[in-house]
């Protein structure tokens, strides 16, 4: 017998003792480093940000606009900061904007406040209009509002529009594009894979299953998005010509129109901003730096007197906040994100979290009146009638019920409003979208192609029903049968809460999406309004004189709180992530990915559906 071992063996050894090693040594480097951040955090002075006597307050908001953030845990968190890996879509909490303008406004060290907004990504309109409130008051306290930058897209735009001055980099660019709504359609590719696709729906208008019935998008999907797009765009326009005093026949929405203009300036888009009236003037980093300093004094690192945005909400808040129970309260519940069924976390809507929710503040006997924050595109039909059952239920406890439409509240998102006492909108709002689906796919044939074949026996008809087996027509005509009830079961809430009857409500559901200005006339909405008069309403129709606001969602252990707080300071050492923008080709897998995800994700018992997939802008 050969003693000696095989070569093969003698390499496994090595590769696993040299495994064992670096699990050991990454392990020891794990444990090291968070002993090292957790003595830094105990020995630091609690690292307290102090707040310049004469500075500006940098809004350098990175990421999109929620009205609620997605749940992350604290360590991924710091993980995330500590291998470089940034958040695919970071996030900026939409009231933390607010307080942190609303707050400089007050504070006699901000004498500033810039708005430096390369970073922002994604808001919506409705978003921006509560923000540029805010920036209306700070500058009604007499303090200046510059905002400046290499470049503005269309979002970010619209809030400069809102500062005193708007400073450009002399090489840098800008473009209002308008809005739209363009999506990818796969049905030939579909046949191409030969997939058997199972689609039943209510409403003339209901597109949202469109890209899996057709190659383009309908004439019906067409006129629709037209009108709600063009309402956005109108008060886009007035909104922004208001601010800088020209017309709305400034912006240009032609190719022809842009070119001509172009031409003129040579093709410097800078200068063609400047000429055009969008900017006051241009500036390179170190002329705008010198202009700062000039405003708010100079600091030890060369640059004018500043505080981040992060650093100052942070100043400026307590991370430990402890509710004092002192009075009547509005509860306020943000039901944010696409409806799905079940418990689910901040950022998206369950059925039953919500409905939990609400339950709280109906059994709280100091909340007198619930507003309902709601900024979704609907999901599955079946959760969103479990959250209107609760708010009945609030409403049967002699608590009125006020739903605040925020970017949008369409399908699902006006299913949970449409039982409230009233509903606020913003004119900006995408709402309505009153129409039910269900879509399913089943693969024998991609699978007969393969070889591959279904058969077996059953004791009904209904038996063995799957992926892999043809849709019989009965069970089809079942299908339908529940969409037309669901629909029936959607005109029928409307109807009975909006004074309307089922003709009426009809002629303006069909899935038809519609702006919150346009939905005012037709009576799908009370109110033009934000969350601030819903909360004032709602104290209204309680008749209360005074009282207090409740935040009502999912509550943080103290545990959970602490860490936030541990890995927050521990993230200060780390460099500063900078939030990489995706490439063309990105951009395409991405589109692709949310368009399969938005329907994959859907997990409605009954596989019937709310939910409005044409109300995303691109």
């Amino acid at each position: 017998m050969n003693e000696h071992p095989s070569a093969i063996k003698r390499i496994s050894k090595s590769l696993f003792e040299l495994l064992n090693i670096s699990r050991k040594i990454i392990v020891n480097l794990v444990f090291f480093t968070v002993l090292l951040l957790l003595f830094i955090v105990l020995t630091a002075d609690e690292d307290e940000i102090n707040v310049p006597n004469k500075a500006a307050l940098v809004l350098n908001l990175k990421g999109d606009i929620v009205e609620q953030k997605q749940e992350i845990k604290p360590m991924d968190a710091f993980l995330n900061e500590a291998f470089d890996q940034p958040p695919e879509t970071p996030e900026v909490l939409l009231a933390d904007i607010i307080n942190v303008i609303d707050t400089a406004k007050n504070d006699n060290r901000i004498q500033v406040l810039a708005l430096q907004l390369q970073g922002m990504k994604s808001a919506g309109l409705t978003k921006l209009r509560d923000i540029a409130e805010s920036i209306e008051a700070f500058k009604a306290t007499g303090k200046k509002v510059i905002a400046y930058g290499d470049h503005f897209q269309q979002d970010q735009y619209y809030l400069a529009s809102y500062a005193d001055e708007i400073w450009l980099n002399p090489n840098g660019w800008m473009m209002l594009d308008g809005y739209g709504r363009y999506q990818l359609y796969f049905k030939s590719a579909l046949e191409k894979l030969s997939i058997s696709q199972h689609i039943f729906r209510v409403g003339t208008y209901k597109s949202a299953v469109e890209p899996y019935m057709r190659d383009d998008m309908s004439p019906a999907a067409k006129e629709a998005n037209k009108q709600w797009l063009s309402d956005l765009w109108q008060q886009y326009k007035l909104d922004v010509a208001s601010q800088r005093e020209f017309s709305i026949d400034n912006f240009d929405e032609t190719t022809d129109a842009l070119l001509e203009k172009l031409q003129r300036v040579d093709g410097k888009i800078a200068q063609y901003a400047l000429t055009n009236h969008w900017v006051d003037q241009l500036k390179t980093r170190q002329e705008i730096t010198q202009e700062m300093i000039s405003l708010v004094g100079q600091n030890n690192h060369n640059t004018f007197n500043q505080i981040s945005f992060k650093e100052y909400l942070k100043a400026t808040s307590d991370p430990f906040p402890a509710y004092q129970n002192t009075g009547d309260q509005v509860a306020v519940i943000v039901a944010k994100g696409t409806i799905l069924d079940g418990t689910q976390s901040p950022g998206t809507i369950g059925g039953d979290s919500t409905a939990r929710y609400l339950k709280k503040a109906r059994l709280n006997s100091q909340v007198k009146a619930v507003v309902l924050r709601v900024d979704s595109p609907g999901g599955s039909a079946y959760a969103s009638d479990i959250i209107r059952q609760e708010i009945e239920l609030i409403k049967a406890a002699g608590k009125p019920v006020i739903a605040s439409m925020g970017t949008y509240a369409a399908s699902g998102g006006y299913w949970i409003s449409a039982p409230a006492d009233k509903i606020f909108a913003s004119p900006t709002t995408i709402t309505g979208s009153i129409g039910i689906f269900g879509l399913f796919m089943t693969f024998e044939n991609s699978l007969s192609q393969l070889g591959i074949h279904t058969d077996g026996v059953g004791t009904t008809e209904i038996a063995g029903f799957g992926v892999t087996r043809p849709l019989n027509d009965g069970m089809a005509q079942i299908f339908q049968l529940g969409i037309e009830r669901g629909y029936q079961d959607f005109i029928e809430l409307v109807a009975s809460n909006r004074n309307m009857s089922l003709e009426q409500v009809d002629a303006i559901a069909q899935g038809r999406v519609w702006s919150g200005m346009r939905a005012k006339e037709l009576g799908l909405v009370d109110e033009l309004g934000n969350l601030d008069d819903a909360i004032n309403e709602a104290a209204n129709l309680a008749k209360l004189d005074s009282f207090e606001t409740l935040l009502i969602e999912k509550e943080r252990s103290p545990q959970d709180l602490f860490f936030e707080s541990f890995f927050g300071q521990a993230v200060k050492i780390l460099p500063e992530q900078q939030v990489r923008t995706p490439d063309v080709i990105d951009k395409l897998l991405l589109s692709i990915r949310n368009e399969y995800q938005a329907l994959s994700e859907l997990n409605d018992p009954q596989g019937i559906y709310s939910f409005c997939l044409a109300c995303q802008i691109n």
